[in-house]
């Protein structure tokens, strides 16, 4: 499991635009993606961390590798939304 912390990613537009730049990167990845937290959980298949962090990036946003199964975010800053929800 590979995991991002996304903290630009504000709204359910930046959700589906980030799962479709994963899904492009590897159609037969699993991926979670929890708005709450700011977090991205792929299990890849065909890609590693690397393409994954670069199709988030490609997506317009700013993936930070985060450990899996340790630790806690803080709570997520609260901010504008992404620009394309009216």
């Amino acid at each position: 499991m590979i995991a991002f912390e996304v903290k630009d990613m504000t709204c359910g537009h930046c959700v589906s635009i980030i799962t479709r730049a994963l899904k492009a990167t590897d159609k037969d990845a699993g991926v979670r993606i929890d708005l709450a937290t700011k977090r991205v959980h792929v299990e890849p298949v065909s890609a590693d961390a690397d393409d994954i962090a670069e199709a988030i990036r490609d997506a317009g946003y700013t993936p930070v590798s985060v450990a899996t199964g340790h630790g806690e975010v803080a709570a997520p800053e609260r901010g504008s939304c992404c620009g394309h929800c009216q």
